[in-house]
């Protein structure tokens, strides 16, 4: 177990580089498999930035079993690693979401990723588990934002913007929200550092090598797609009994994408968040829904739930 292992929530981590006009970024596929027009498409969009996207081989790949992966578990990996540890790559995209960074992110070679240095790394969904990854096999800090294989990046303009601002302007985006609705589920302010992602996602890592041993000290931000009340409601359980959640500083709340009515969604948030004890922002606008905005994780912010905001103290890059 490397030196990273056991990063604390409560720990700022390293900010990569911000992008300049003409950077290469590789595109990797880390999860399900990937539709080669939609792919095309969001290539287009990285050149309209003036940037360099580079496809890494197996990004079209099929499993040759199994239908919900891109490609094997080595494969995935494999691609990974390569594009990180190419000096030339100044960023590296994750496609799509789905199902299968779990299974591929033990087979990479953290300490060569490490040693490569910081860069710029972007996902979000299923690529939950590898921003607790990177968080703690490296000490880097990650963006939770739209990738490019994604029918929804491509109809999203104010995500691509996010995005973009992010990648090129960090100082212009340094406040998230309030989004329409948003405000204080529990109110109150609270500072810490920031991590999260898909909520279903960091129950699942509990326990596991690459994943943070617990929240503590953190700002919490978190969301999901397609997971029933109850299921919500079995997630959140399974993170405050195991104690994931003791000591967390703030918790910010985004989209909640076909997860059955919103005021169940709340009403079960607010049963599940309530005994915490800290600030809670709702409708904060990251994740799955349209408009997501790009949210840097391993960051120190300032959570208002109140205003409903989220505010950076530093940019997202350097």
């Amino acid at each position: 177990m490397d030196q990273h292992s056991g990063t604390s929530a409560a720990a700022a981590l390293t900010r990569p580089p911000r992008l300049t006009p003409g950077a290469r970024v590789a595109v990797v596929a880390t999860s399900g498999p990937v539709p080669p027009g939609t792919l095309e498409s969001g290539l287009e969009v990285l050149r309209g930035w003036d940037l360099d996207p580079v496809v890494m081989p197996h990004v079209l790949d099929e499993h040759p079993a199994f239908g919900h992966l891109a490609g094997t578990d080595e494969a995935r990996a494999g691609d990974l690693e390569r594009a990180w540890c190419d000096p030339a790559v100044s960023a590296v995209i994750c496609a799509r979401g789905g199902y299968g960074a779990q299974r591929m992110v033990d087979l990479v070679d953290w300490a060569a990723i490490r040693a490569a240095g910081p860069k710029v790394f972007v996902g979000y969904s299923d690529v939950t588990a590898l921003h607790e990854a990177f968080a703690v096999r490296t000490g880097l800090s990650t963006l939770h934002g739209p990738m490019p294989a994604t029918a929804a990046f491509l109809k999203d303009t104010a995500a691509q913007e996010s995005l973009r601002a992010t990648l090129f302007e960090p100082e212009s985006v340094m406040t998230l929200g309030p989004g329409a609705g948003g405000g204080a589920l529990l109110p109150g302010r609270a500072s810490g550092i920031t991590l999260g992602g898909c909520v279903s996602l960091l129950a699942a890592g509990l326990g596991t090598p690459h994943a943070r041993p617990s929240a503590r000290g953190g700002l919490l931000l978190i969301e999901d797609v397609g997971e029933e009340a109850y299921r919500l409601d079995r997630i959140l359980t399974q993170l405050l009994r195991s104690g994931w959640l003791d000591g967390v500083a703030g918790v910010g709340l985004g989209s909640w994408e076909d997860c059955g009515p919103y005021e169940e969604v709340r009403a079960l948030l607010l049963d599940r968040l309530s005994g915490l004890g800290v600030p809670v922002a709702e409708k904060l606008g990251f994740g799955h829904g349209p408009g997501s905005p790009t949210v840097p994780l391993g960051l120190p912010a300032v959570l208002d739930a109140d205003a409903g905001t989220l505010t950076l103290n530093v940019p997202a890059l350097s």
